[in-house]
């Protein structure tokens, strides 16, 4: 289990992180607008200002075989070994890709990741899920690989835009959904949690202690690990069609849907309460749009749910429900009809 730091001075916990590792060589990722943006926020810390980097194209359409190559040349042209170190800094692409170049170089060297944005302090960066992205599907090639340490700060955040504040905003809601109750009750008011920095710190801390917990029991997807699922079934598809539409939509508005997808169907099979379902609605409808997917669209969004890679057989598409709040059932198999059913009622909701 990777150790956590919640810092308000970055730049002197990277060097102290990096130090301690004692690698030959640091390898810096990070992509295009993080190195603009955020990289001189970092400008006291020896380990940014000495060490050679690579900057990736910023956003999904760069998460491919032809960038993770580009990272694997670089760290071959710097004479890295695995003795070597690769420290990402960016979002949630960022430390997907360059975990996946640090996993499968030399067999696997050693990682510290740096989240940049809120969707990857509480997501991406924790965990040890590398990947990229092959075919159209999300993470369809990756590896397990636990960084060595993950540094959470608030400082990049305030660079964010409101859309990546949202993104972030998702996971947390979906983290406390499956763990907590009263947890969910305080993320459902937005403007409070985001406007003190204080309470944002805190969520984001306590969605990660919940993860590293969960990854900790379960750190390659046996079992528990598979409640962190909740929303993505429905969420990856949604995000896949946006894709393939030419339309714009962030990892998190994408699970913010799918939660509601997930919420439905656990009404369906489980008897979730739906005044839950109706609460959350209202929530998704204030914060996160309209529908996104259209009637003519329901093929291609159960096509990409029944190639899910988390599904055991293909055309069986697995969902992490909820029997009530704080109380979730992973493995669940909706028929094909209560899919269709739930998707259906989605968009009605949010017609």
């Amino acid at each position: 289990m990777a150790q956590q730091y919640l810092t308000l001075n970055p730049s002197e916990t990277i060097d102290k992180t990096v130090g301690g590792l004692h690698p030959d060589k640091v390898l810096i990722v990070t992509d295009i607008n993080v190195e603009r943006e955020v990289l001189p926020l970092l400008r006291e810390s020896g380990v940014v200002a000495e060490s050679p980097r690579i900057a990736i194209p910023a956003g999904e359409s760069g998460k491919n075989i032809e960038t993770v190559t580009k990272v694997w040349h670089k760290l071959g042209d710097i004479g890295a070994t695995r003795q070597s170190l690769v420290l990402n800094i960016g979002g949630g692409v960022v430390s997907d890709l360059g975990g996946f170049a640090a996993a499968t170089f030399k067999r696997g060297i050693r990682t510290v990741n740096l989240p940049t944005t809120l969707l990857g302090a509480v997501d991406a960066a924790t965990g040890g899920k590398t990947g990229i992205d092959f075919r159209g599907l999300k993470n369809e090639i990756g590896a397990f690989h636990l960084p060595e340490k993950v540094i959470v700060s608030p400082l990049p955040f305030a660079t964010l835009p409101q859309r990546e504040i949202l993104s972030g905003y998702a996971e947390m809601v979906k983290t406390a959904l499956f763990s907590d109750r009263n947890f969910y009750i305080n993320l459902m008011d937005m403007e409070k949690v985001v406007g003190d920095n204080r309470i944002l710190g805190e969520a984001v801390e306590k969605c990660v202690r919940i993860k590293d917990e969960i990854v900790a029991q379960d750190p390659l997807e046996k079992g528990l690990r598979k409640v962190l699922n909740l929303g993505h079934t429905a969420g990856h598809a949604f995000e896949s069609l946006r894709i393939r539409m030419g339309l714009e939509v962030t990892h998190g508005q994408a699970v913010a849907h799918g939660l509601l997808v997930a919420l439905i169907l656990s009404h369906i099979k489980l008897g979730f309460d739906s005044n839950e379902v109706y609460h959350y609605r209202n929530f998704l409808r204030k914060y996160y749009g309209s529908s996104l997917m259209r009637c003519e669209d329901m093929e291609y969004v159960m096509e990409k749910m029944n190639n899910d890679k988390k599904n055991l057989n293909y055309g069986t598409p697995l969902f992490t429900l909820l029997k009530s709040i704080g109380e979730p059932e992973i493995n669940v198999a909706p028929t094909g009809d209560e899919i269709r059913q739930a998707l259906e009622i989605y968009q009605d909701y949010l017609s």
